[in-house]
């Protein structure tokens, strides 16, 4: 059955393409997503909120073959899918179960393994539930995301366990550990008494060979506003030449205790992701460390709105080009 998509008698659908709301509880999710058209739905109007517009030929408008739900172009008559050429494509899983995972990924604040989701789906496979979950951890490292604005503080902290006979960012060589490199915005805001305080706004964190001068420069100019403030703990790779176009603040740390006064913000960061890791996710693969630091970054910058990440999520996986096993499994290059 082909329904045109720009006449007065769809007007309904029409109105699916506006962008969606998400669901605020538990029980808002389950009358929303109850069905597969519903589902269906929502990931058209994830994927294009001002309307169908082909892949193929980008003409805008076309049909919808309500029986299968896929959109015809108006123009080269192409058939079109809401999940064709997104992380969701020829998959096997289901599309409700794509939808139910991506809202039990988004909403936990500290995250879920793929034994809790493959419990939640009730698969009987563990490795569809881990595919699963590594894809939309790839979906959320968005690179299209804004650059952080105002005074920033930043990091290098090793994570894993004690490299023999390494001390400090030298003990990235060891098989344990992986050296991330860390920065947090620093906003101000003032209490209910009208005093100044500050407080962690949002957070970019990378797995790195190295806490060298050229890529702390480029974790700078990719993730940072040009004339904006650096605060760093001294570590050598902030050169002059790293912080050229930047407004460094420099204190030279000499204990583990100072060094969370100097920069309180990110080392609060830090603190939450180290337990997570370890906890949660049971240690992790320095192979798969960035996924899961895409992972810790996309729920802490929507710590205030976890119902909202779950929109966001599926937006984004619906942007995301499909990811082969191989691909997950291999881990995907840092930097």
């Amino acid at each position: 059955m082909l329904i045109p998509l720009r006449t007065l008698e769809v007007e309904s659908i029409v109105r699916v393409m506006a962008r969606p709301d998400y669901p605020n509880t538990m029980r808002e999710f389950r009358e929303q997503f109850s069905t597969r058209q519903s589902c269906m739905e929502y990931l058209a109007s994830s994927r294009w909120p001002e309307g169908f517009i082909c892949p193929h030929c980008a003409h805008a408008g076309g049909w919808l073959k309500n029986d299968r739900f896929l959109y015809r172009c108006g123009q080269c008559k192409r058939d079109t899918s809401p999940t064709a050429g997104t992380a969701m494509h020829q998959s096997k899983i289901l599309v409700p179960e794509w939808v139910w995972a991506a809202y039990m990924v988004a909403t936990p604040t500290p995250g879920l393994r793929a034994k809790q989701l493959q419990r939640y789906l009730g698969t009987s496979s563990y490795t569809t539930a881990w595919y699963l979950l590594q894809r939309f951890r790839r979906a959320m490292g968005n690179e299209n995301r804004t650059p952080l604005r105002g005074m920033v503080e930043a990091d290098e902290p090793l994570i894993g366990g004690p490299a023999k006979g390494k001390k400090g960012r030298g003990g990235a060589t060891g098989k344990s550990k992986s050296l991330v490199r860390g920065m947090v915005e620093v906003l101000a805001y003032k209490d209910a008494r009208g005093t100044a305080q500050t407080r962690a706004g949002r957070v970019r964190l990378e797995g790195v060979d190295h806490a060298d001068e050229e890529t702390l420069r480029m974790f700078l100019d990719t993730n940072r506003t040009p004339g904006s403030t650096v605060q760093t703990d001294g570590w050598r790779g902030y050169s002059e030449t790293a912080l050229l176009e930047y407004r460094p603040i420099v204190n030279v740390q000499d204990s583990p205790q100072r060094a969370s006064r100097v920069a309180p913000h990110i080392h609060r960061v830090l603190s939450n992701l180290k337990p997570g890791l370890q906890g949660t996710h049971h240690g992790v693969e320095p192979k798969y460390l960035h996924a899961y630091l895409d992972d810790f970054v996309f729920r802490f910058n929507r710590r205030q709105t976890p119902m909202a990440a779950f929109q966001t999520l599926l937006g984004i996986t619906a942007a995301k080009k499909p990811s082969p096993m191989r691909t997950l499994i291999q881990g995907y290059a840092t930097g």
